[in-house]
């Protein structure tokens, strides 16, 4: 599942616009990420980013926001 969902925001980025700021959660509708149990969230947090690190997918890594959660821009 997790590598499901892993797949399905690493499409999702391409529909942001250069320059443009998210949080991973903002990748999925409300509800959805709301279903998925807070275990499975954080791996895919941690993918995700690693990810980002040792892949050009037009994403880099900015600062954490003050919830906690890893930021990140478009290229």
């Amino acid at each position: 599942m997790t590598n499901e969902l892993l797949e399905m925001v690493i499409s999702e980025v391409d529909n942001l616009k250069p320059g443009e700021e998210f949080l991973l959660k903002d990748l999925f509708v409300g509800y959805r990420w709301n279903r998925i149990d807070r275990s499975t969230r954080l791996l895919l947090g941690t993918l995700f980013l690693n990810h980002v690190k040792t892949k050009d997918i037009g994403v880099i890594p900015l600062e954490k926001a003050s919830s906690g959660q890893q930021k990140y821009a478009r290229c």
